[in-house]
């Protein structure tokens, strides 16, 4: 994927706001501090695009980045952080499902989890929640470069069995330091960017 622009088009907390351009959408859960933003600037060769922060829970809005005037990416409030009210918990929570379960555009959610660690219960949830929405959904687990290569696959498995990710779901291995996966995310992701286009390919 070359990347010609990518831009932060508009941060949203409601639908009215959401871009009205139709154009695919593809959407970045994870909990807070999970690296989110270093695997939006990884992907988009960009350094402080997205901003990444120490402070968990910043992120309080949905961040629609336009990408090549084509698709989105859209970056949603991390999840789990204790010391965020239960009040703006329950609202970041409404806020995300809305966009999740209500918007037509919405391609594929981009699961990130961390490698490092076997994914925590809310990231269960999530996964959970995706599946039963039928929301497709790709797992990937970056700080890949914090395990040794040689753990990579009792890592892969721990992610793998601790979520119990169905079949045809995707895992990847991920670096926002060294680039790990990062074109295999692509050739997925653009299938489902490019999803109708493909199907109007084969229509023809």
């Amino acid at each position: 994927m070359k990347i010609k622009s990518a831009d932060i088009e508009i941060s949203a907390v409601a639908p009215a706001q959401y871009p009205s351009s139709r154009l695919p959408e593809i959407a970045l859960a994870g909990r807070s501090n999970v690296g989110k933003s270093s695997f939006i600037n990884k992907m988009l060769g960009r350094k402080s695009l997205a901003r990444t922060s120490s402070k968990p829970g910043k992120t309080q809005t949905l961040n629609f980045y336009k990408i090549n005037e084509e698709f989105y990416f859209v970056d949603v409030p991390g999840y789990g952080y204790a010391k965020v009210s239960k009040k703006e918990r329950e609202k970041w929570g409404g806020m995300i499902e809305t966009y999740l379960t209500k918007r037509e555009e919405l391609k594929c959610v981009v699961s990130i989890v961390d490698f490092r660690h076997p994914p925590t219960n809310d990231d269960i949830t999530m996964y959970q929640f995706l599946k039963h929405y039928r929301i497709p959904v790709v797992i990937i687990a970056t700080k890949a470069d914090k395990i040794p290569r040689g753990k990579w696959q009792k890592h892969l498995k721990i992610v793998k069995d601790t979520l119990q990710v169905e079949k045809e779901d995707t895992v990847i291995m991920f670096s926002s330091e060294t680039g790990l996966g990062k074109e295999e995310a692509w050739k997925v992701l653009q299938s489902y960017i490019y999803e109708d286009v493909n199907i109007n390919k084969e229509n023809k």
